[in-house]
């Protein structure tokens, strides 16, 4: 039985004249939970882009959930995948609170002209409740800290029922405290709710202790992968970023270092 879900075979990107991916190729398996790491610019999240069915592809084939990526799938496509960005600013004065938000993520699979009905409710009172919101279900989301905003994402993502989560440096500008925290949610929901998750980040700090596999990305390219034993060391990583990196061990856990 073939387990890819994902599959990326010699994909160029372009937005305007620069080239966001070289030559990319990857495949992904059904329930594996991948970290993609890499400094700025080096292509993290065109490929998220790209899977999502939104990036500009000029050479190479995109495989999906089992559809081509074409004008045609990319709505379809799109209905199954969760997407969750780093913490946007929001006006505290918008009039729309957290359980509004999170039906938000229901319309895409309602269509433009259907109500949401009990079933909609009771799958926003579920993500609710899996992200630990539904005691902040009526405050307005402007209200919330940055943490709290994030877990209304993930509910929102979630009431899609997707079968991926492509999360892109969703702990970026939280304190620590509120990127453990969500780290560890992330985590919960990856194996409560049977996802293939993919999760972005240039902070290696930031890092979940559960990726099957890591890609490291530079300049457009996969740069190189492999399980996090394998690819965490000191070496691969200072030439990853092109500065040196140390790893200490924290608590039981890697703490990694850049020199400035």
């Amino acid at each position: 039985m073939n387990n890819t879900i994902v599959k990326i075979d010699k994909a160029v990107v372009s937005y305007r004249e620069d080239v966001a991916l070289r030559d990319v190729s990857l495949e992904i398996n059904k329930g594996e939970f991948l970290g993609i790491i890499g400094p700025n610019g080096a292509g993290k999240t065109t490929l998220l882009t790209l899977i999502n069915g939104l990036g500009k592809l000029l050479q190479g084939h995109v495989r999906v959930l089992g559809q081509s990526i074409s004008k045609g799938s990319v709505n379809g496509i799109r209905k199954r995948i969760g997407y969750v960005s780093q913490l946007q600013n929001i006006d505290p004065r918008m009039p729309i609170n957290v359980r509004e938000v999170v039906m938000v993520g229901r319309y895409g699979q309602l269509g433009l002209f259907r109500r949401p009905d009990k079933r909609d409710r009771d799958i926003v009172d579920k993500a609710l409740e899996l992200v630990g919101m539904s005691h902040l279900a009526s405050r307005p989301i402007g209200h919330l800290s940055g943490g709290e905003q994030q877990r209304v994402a993930i509910a929102r993502a979630l009431t899609q029922e997707p079968e991926m989560f492509l999360l892109d440096e969703p702990t970026a500008s939280l304190d620590w405290r509120a990127q453990r925290e969500l780290l560890e949610l992330i985590k919960v929901i990856h194996e409560y709710q049977n996802l293939t998750t993919l999760f972005v980040t240039h902070d290696l700090n930031a890092l979940p202790d559960v990726c099957d596999r890591v890609i490291l990305m530079k300049e457009g390219r996969i740069w190189g992968q492999g399980k996090p034993e394998q690819v965490l060391k000191t070496d691969i990583l200072s030439r990853l970023y092109d500065a040196p990196i140390t790893i200490q061990e924290h608590e039981g856990k890697k703490v990694f270092l850049k020199a400035s």
